[in-house]
């Protein structure tokens, strides 16, 4: 019996770690070479890939729901995670098992040889083998960062979408959105669709899409998203001048009508192999979820969690809390990773937000405490704040202070709301 016949899940994530120090190494050489040695040619299903800066969670929440209300079954890759590794890989909806991971580890360590794989690329040929065994109808995948030479990249998507870009990563993708723009245009190929879903979008997404030979779509020009007249829902049109009259996304926040937006008009493009009856549109519209997006545990004290961890992300979260109107006082308990700008983050919040719990959540990519403060120093100046170096400790004097009626908000990253959702018992 080989070693790893043995190893956890625990394990082979911690093995994978050890083998690239250095977190991210981009390009697609390796993890090519590895996927050759896999053998499966295809994945034997429409792949649709999603990515952009926000909202590719929720774009892959809409096509998941969509299709499988449609009575498809799904492959679906996302990433990060919040609670467990499991969320990452879903079949059907379901989370991958230990077992089924740890298999697909095994298979992709043995065909690696001496080729070095990060822990991202790892677990996207784990994500392929489960999904060429499990033989779904359709494979949903969410890129990690960037576009061009992600992981992800490595499979010719029958559809790309790009959902928004925004101010993210610049220090690996480029120093100004246009640059940004280019690298996330990547995912789209020659011939087939370009979904862009926002309609500000930066001109050098459309421009590298086209130049790419492929079919853009973007909201705003091909693609139509509008209240409907009668302001109960909204309506989809296509470029093929096809409407439909659909409810209001069960996902709060008036950009989630964008998201789905992209999301319909991805399995449009694909109707001559995956026909999808309005029916399950509307249900999929209705049905569709995503932890830690603008998320309310509704209570005496009300829990609101929300994973934005950049500018746009925050004037989204800001603009949803608008809307929310807490009758009594907002409490925030933020952290964020160490290459991110608080600054940024902070600023379009600052008025909503009676008292900052500033921490640092368990991660070691986390900021400190100390450093957020001193960040925020500016942004926060009359406003009144606390410094705590752990999560739970900001956490318990934030619920120290509220009374009935007062809002929770935690955000700034996945770690931080991924820890109150295990202090919440989720």
């Amino acid at each position: 019996m080989h070693q790893t016949d043995l190893w956890t899940l625990g394990d082979w994530l911690a093995w994978q770690s050890s083998l690239t120090p250095h977190r991210m190494e981009f390009g697609l050489e390796r993890i090519a070479v590895v996927w050759s040695r896999l053998g499966p040619p295809t994945l034997g299903a429409p792949v649709i890939a999603v990515g952009g800066t926000n909202g590719k969670g929720s774009t892959v929440a809409y096509l998941e729901a969509i299709a499988r209300a449609a009575g498809y079954h799904t492959g679906c890759y996302t990433s990060p995670h919040l609670l467990s590794y499991h969320e990452r890989v879903r079949i059907d909806g379901t989370p991958a098992t230990d077992r089924a991971l740890c298999a697909a580890f095994s298979r992709v360590e043995q065909a690696r040889g001496d080729t070095p794989l990060t822990v991202f690329e790892f677990g996207t040929l784990a994500a392929l083998v489960l999904f060429v065994d499990a033989g779904p109808d359709l494979v949903i995948l969410e890129v990690g960062l960037g576009g061009r030479l992600d992981a992800v990249n490595l499979i010719d998507a029958d559809c790309a979408v790009v959902a928004s870009i925004g101010h993210d990563h610049m220090a690996l993708l480029g120093e100004s959105l246009e640059a940004v723009a280019r690298e996330k245009a990547g995912i789209f190929r020659a011939d087939r669709p370009a979904i862009i879903g926002q309609r500000d979008a930066p001109a050098a997404l459309r421009v590298a899409a086209q130049a790419l030979g492929a079919r853009v779509l973007q909201v705003g020009q091909e693609l139509g998203c509008a209240a409907a007249p009668d302001g109960a829902g909204w309506i989809w049109s296509g470029a093929d001048g096809e409407r439909l009259a659909l409810p209001i996304p069960a996902m709060r926040g008036s950009f989630q009508q964008h998201n789905a937006a992209a999301a319909i008009a991805a399995l449009r493009a694909l109707r001559g192999r995956l026909p999808v009856p309005v029916t399950a549109i509307r249900a999929g519209l209705a049905r569709a979820r995503l932890p830690g997006r603008f998320q309310v545990f509704p209570g005496a004290v009300t829990w609101i969690l929300d994973v934005a961890h950049n500018r746009e992300a925050a004037q989204v979260l800001a603009e949803n809390l608008r809307e929310f109107r807490c009758p009594g006082r907002v409490r925030a308990v933020f952290g964020v990773l160490a290459d991110k700008e608080p600054e940024a983050v902070a600023a379009p919040l600052r008025s909503l937000v009676d008292t900052w719990y500033l921490t640092a959540s368990a991660d070691d990519r986390a900021m400190s405490a100390q450093c957020l403060g001193e960040r925020l120093h500016g942004v926060l100046a009359g406003v009144h704040q606390e410094l705590h170096q752990t999560f739970k400790a900001a956490l318990d004097a934030a619920l120290t202070a509220s009374v009935a009626g007062d809002c929770l908000l935690v955000f700034g990253s996945f770690t931080t709301v991924g820890e109150a959702l295990k202090c919440r018992g989720e």
